[in-house]
């Protein structure tokens, strides 16, 4: 696999990590859930990583994040201690003690990941988050690898086959946080809406607990953790991870997504497709201009517009099989600057998504046409950029029958709910044409969130028991991947 590698032994086991600092203070406000937590505030990832500098700089120099001049050495006392989530009573118990060690580890990794969502990068920018995953593998005695950029992490544990991955995004939203929570975003107009934060403490976590399995001896076979960046981006970080070589040798891949409409401690799953395939289009029309007055004499581009706008989906919902869930929603309309005057020139922009591949395949050639039919008839002049997105998450049959029963295993089978289709777009698709996988929502839901609580929300948050409930249902899925490639 091409990348660089974190050497374990250029790297100093910390005596403790700053995170750690406060991890114990109470969640404040509306957003009190009874898990510790920890926030360093205005300290840089990098600050986390004592390496060998030689090794990391060119990964962890690409941004600087607010400081304060007391945030590195600053070490309140403990306020709050409150429990980590305990498995739900009857279910299966990890192997190797791995649910004490998880109960030991469990206020550090709420921690991390609440120093991840104050310290967020946007997508393509996942320097230093990369390191500190990085940090914490090498620490733990394994031997990840940076992607080429050095905004992504890729790391085997065990050895062997077959081989199961586990994987993860890395990016924030380009979105402004405005939580009252000490661990809001110290970065401003980034904010981690999405709850990446959240899959990466998972799957680090996950990855740490099958490390002891490994020293143990009880893991039979490989499990890769893809540390992905781009999650949020055309062209999307899967298509980097691949080309890493991150799938040589894997049989199945598994990741899991925020879902704050499930509550926490359960777990929905689907087998086919879970998420829509999702495409980008900006149009422009063009024309003389003129005057309000005289429309004749001018094509009106806002017409033009309005046409596409309101026709085409319509057209496009009587083109396509309705089975496929084909859906054209506009976000951006832009068109002129006084009421007197047509304008030269108006723009719209939107989304095309579709649940079917095989319609998802026929949309590049049919909707650029209905736009142009449509506009034809105005006089006005049309350019269509059109940008292929991410094709539909589906999830494999046996992929889902064994994530379902892992997560049956970790959190009892009442738990275990279908969950329902999203029109979203998520580049875990693009695994999922190389090796069979699948993707499971998991239940992020806070008590009194107000209705329509959302991910890409500027207040997004999670009950943060569901980082170990996430932790127990992927190495449950690992371990019984791993166990149903040996059959």
């Amino acid at each position: 696999m091409t990348g660089r590698n974190v050497d374990p032994k250029a790297i100093g086991v910390p005596a403790e990590r700053p995170y750690q600092g406060k991890r114990d203070a109470a969640q404040s406000g509306r957003h009190r859930n009874e898990i510790a937590q920890s926030h360093h505030a205005g300290a840089r990832l990098s600050q986390l990583l004592p390496a060998d500098r030689d090794q990391v700089e060119t990964v962890t120099s690409a941004l600087t994040l607010p400081t304060t001049p007391d945030a590195a050495t600053a070490r309140p006392e403990r306020t709050h201690t409150a429990p980590w989530a305990k498995p739900p009573a009857g279910v299966d118990p990890l192997p190797g003690q791995l649910d004490h060690w998880l109960a030991d580890r469990g206020a550090d990794l709420v921690a991390l990941r609440r120093h991840i969502h104050a310290h967020p990068e946007t997508s393509g920018q996942e320097f230093e988050t990369a390191a500190l995953v990085a940090r914490e593998l090498a620490v733990a005695g394994l031997s990840p690898r940076f992607l080429p950029k050095g905004n992504g992490v890729i790391c085997d544990i065990g050895e062997g086959g077959p081989v199961v991955a586990l994987r993860a995004d890395l990016d924030a939203l380009p979105v402004s946080d405005v939580k009252d929570v000490p661990y809001r975003s110290t970065v401003e107009g980034a904010c981690h809406a999405c709850g990446h934060d959240v899959h990466t403490t998972i799957v680090l976590g996950a990855g740490l607990a099958l490390a002891r399995l490994a020293e143990q001896g009880e893991l039979s076979g490989r499990v890769r953790l893809l540390f992905q960046p781009s999650e949020e981006k055309f062209p999307s970080g899967a298509h980097d991870v691949i080309g890493a070589g991150a799938l040589t040798g894997v049989s199945s891949i598994f990741g899991l997504h925020c879902a704050p409409q499930i509550p926490v401690g359960y777990v929905g799953v689907r087998s086919g497709p879970l998420t829509a395939a999702a495409d980008f289009m900006e149009v422009t029309v063009s024309g003389p201009g003129g005057h309000t007055a005289r429309p004749h004499l001018t094509a009106d581009v806002v017409y033009a517009l309005s046409r596409m706008i309101v026709e085409v989906p319509t057209l496009l919902a009587r083109r396509v099989d309705p089975r496929a869930g084909v859906s054209l929603t506009f976000g951006v309309v832009n068109a002129g600057t006084v009421a007197n005057a047509i304008p030269m020139h108006g723009t719209a922009k939107g989304f095309i998504r579709v649940l079917s591949k095989d319609a998802w395949m026929e949309l590049p050639d049919l909707v650029p046409q209905l736009i142009r039919d449509v506009i034809s008839g105005t006089g006005a002049k049309v350019e269509i950029n059109y940008i292929r997105g991410v094709p539909p998450v589906i999830n494999d049959r046996m992929a889902t029958a064994i994530v379902a029963g892992a997560a049956g295993a970790a959190l009892g089978a009442d738990r275990v709910v279908e969950a329902d289709v999203s029109m979203g777009g998520e580049d875990f698709a693009f695994y999922l044409e190389q090796v069979p996988g699948a993707m499971v929502r998991l239940g992020t839901g806070m008590a009194g969130a107000p209705p329509g609580f959302d991910i890409h929300q500027a207040r997004f948050d999670i009950d943060e028991r569901a980082i170990g409930y996430g932790i127990r249902v992927l190495v449950h899925a690992a371990l019984a991947a791993l166990s149903t490639a040996e059959l």
